[in-house]
């Protein structure tokens, strides 16, 4: 029985020795592939679904909290990963130009570089390769003003030259200036009553007439008041009628 025992023993002890021999060579064997994950890089799609997450797919959000674009990059890491050959910062490039960038990101520091969404997008391995993008930065765009079309250019010189001729038609309406009339010839007479006073205007003419009488015959009448000029006759003068 004894004899029985220890062979019945003995065979316990090789197998048991063999399954932990097995246990032993396998082991490394699965941690080699859980450390390895999955072969090759991430698809093509990936950035798309990174960018979904940070920034909603926008790839030129700038909403002031210091990280731009749709891959939210901040503006040390965008300048330091060559971002600066496109934009002064993430939001301003192409989406191109972003991929390209967060390429060079992600080779220097890994997923890590989005710990969260780069999980949530199923990143592994490499980042996929980015095509090269145009290195030429995306210049403001420079509104012109229009020329003002030559109808109304034509129009406004239509509308100054009537302005000009209709000035003129005006002008040629508008009555001449009258002379400012002489004031009315009156007698006036003094107590002795054949006596007028000469005033501002009066010429002998006016007066004579207003009298009744010819200024010729006022003039010689009066000849020693006016003198050898009968056309020169002064305010104040007095004339005999």
């Amino acid at each position: 029985m004894s004899g029985c025992t220890s062979r019945s023993s003995s065979k316990r002890g090789r197998g048991t020795l063999a399954a932990i021999g097995a246990a032993v060579v396998a082991a490394p064997l699965a941690l080699l592939a859980v450390s390895a994950g999955p072969a090759g890089a991430a698809d093509g799609a990936v950035w798309d679904r990174i960018a979904q997450c940070e920034s909603g797919g926008n790839w030129h959000i700038n909403t002031g909290n210091g990280y731009y674009g749709g891959l939210q990059f901040s503006a040390g890491s965008w300048r330091a990963h060559g971002g600066g050959a496109y934009a002064s910062t993430a939001d301003r490039a192409s989406r191109a130009q972003q991929i390209a960038v967060a390429t060079r990101l992600q080779r220097a520091q890994g997923w890590g570089a989005w710990p969260v969404c780069a999980a949530r997008a199923g990143a592994y391995g490499e980042a996929p390769s980015a095509p090269k993008p145009s290195t030429h930065k995306a210049k403001p765009k420079t509104q012109h003003k229009s020329e003002p079309k030559r109808e109304a250019r034509d129009a406004g010189t239509r509308k100054a030259g009537t302005g000009q001729a209709g000035a003129g038609r005006v002008a040629a309406k508008a009555a001449p200036a009258k002379a400012p009339e002489r004031p009315s010839v009156r007698a006036d007479r003094d107590s002795r009553g054949g006596d007028y006073t000469v005033r501002e205007g009066d010429t002998l003419s006016t007066i004579a007439e207003a009298h009744g009488t010819t200024w010729e015959a006022l003039y010689a009448a009066n000849k020693a008041v006016v003198g050898g000029d009968p056309d020169l006759i002064l305010p104040g003068e007095r004339l005999a009628l």
